[in-house]
């Protein structure tokens, strides 16, 4: 696998762990309430979530001549 995609899965686990880090209460609360959101809601949420990034690497990448 291509080490610029390791290197992005590494700075998204460093994002994801900032959150739990710096802002314990405030992070299990909004945990807390993405529990009570419907399946739905989750799965465009998600969904938006991964085509942004998507859109966001391809961008790089096209730029950075891959």
């Amino acid at each position: 696998m291509n080490p610029t995609v390791w290197m992005a899965l590494g700075l998204v686990l460093v994002l994801e762990g900032l959150g739990p880090l710096l802002f314990p209460g405030v992070w299990r609360k909004m945990i807390g309430a993405m529990t009570t959101l419907p399946d739905k809601l989750l799965r465009r949420f998600g969904g938006g979530l991964v085509v942004a990034g998507g859109v966001i690497y391809y961008m790089l990448r096209s730029r950075m001549g891959g």
